[in-house]
């Protein structure tokens, strides 16, 4: 926990860095560009679509017929757009956290590693075709998940832990990962990734769990859908903030559980009383540990 919390409160002064704050710009930029573009061409077609959906149902059609007799038959005239903005909160969530892996991650593990860890070697134990595979498996794996957990989210409990559990995991999976690939072989990747699984999966869930705040302006959305053009794009610069936040928290975690790695298995040091930790040297010649020498052979009489 000591080292969990040192890792955030680094990342956080982190976040101030002119770097970070550049770098952050460029996921932001993208993101928006393709929520502007998706929702330009398909805006339109996907409530249309939910609407036709939802006709279909009775307990729709009850509904509207109550609404209607109580003089609120507008009511509903925003539950489609509502739900459409809805489902697509996964994705933007997803499509967030991969591009803050792809063009952030790899940049805060080496500030991280140059200010505060600038003697710690690079073994490079990742490629980045490595690390694009390693993210896509997971998404895959999340997004499976998450789609076999739905009918459990009707129980109230657990709503509130499955899908921060599973984007958890899904976080630390691709941080961990893309934060230890250049400094780590893959040896030292696996042995960090298993003895602080438990602490990096608890980091992951905490990050779900700052990403859920989206979720209150969907709410706001579902009653004002008219300010979604402001209300996505708010999101999305929250998303790049936490996300960006993580980068950082799981860099500062993972290089740090690095160099206490390497320290366990650095060669042993004996203590000189003047000149302090020396390597250690094999003894003199003529030490006590020396075998005695052989005496000559006897000369004949």
């Amino acid at each position: 926990m000591r080292h969990m919390l040192d890792a955030f409160w680094r990342a956080v002064a982190y976040c101030m860095h002119p770097r970070v704050i550049g770098l952050s710009m460029l996921p932001l930029a993208l993101m928006t560009l393709l929520s502007f573009g998706l929702g330009y061409f398909f805006w339109q077609s996907s409530v249309q679509a939910v609407e036709l959906w939802l006709s279909g149902l009775g307990f729709y059609q009850t509904l509207s017929g109550w609404l209607s007799g109580m003089g609120l038959s507008g009511a509903l005239t925003l539950l489609p757009a509502s739900l459409v903005l809805m489902l697509a909160t996964p994705a933007i969530l997803v499509v967030s956290l991969l591009l803050v892996a792809a063009f952030m991650t790899s940049a805060m593990a080496e500030l991280v590693a140059r200010r505060r860890f600038p003697s710690l070697e690079r073994k490079r134990g990742g490629s980045m075709l490595a690390a694009v595979w390693w993210s896509l498996v997971s998404t895959v794996l999340a997004v499976l998940a998450l789609l076999a957990s739905m009918p459990l989210w009707l129980i109230p409990p657990l709503i509130l832990v499955l899908p921060p559990l599973i984007w958890g995991w899904l976080t630390y999976r691709v941080f961990a990962f893309d934060s230890l690939a250049a400094h780590a072989s893959r040896e030292e990747r696996q042995t960090i990734l298993k003895e602080h699984r438990g602490s990096l999966l608890a980091m992951g869930v905490l990050t779900g769990y700052l990403g859920a705040a989206p979720s209150l302006l969907w709410a706001s959305g579902a009653l004002f859908v008219a300010l979604a053009p402001v209300l996505v794009p708010l999101a999305i610069w929250i998303y790049t903030l936490v996300f960006a936040l993580a980068s950082l928290w799981f860099s500062h975690f993972t290089l740090s559980a690095l160099e206490v790695l390497r320290s366990r298995v650095a060669p042993v040091e004996v203590l000189d009383p003047q000149d302090g930790f020396l390597p250690s040297a094999p003894p003199p010649v003529g030490s006590p540990q020396d075998p005695p020498p052989a005496l000559p052979p006897a000369s004949p009489r």
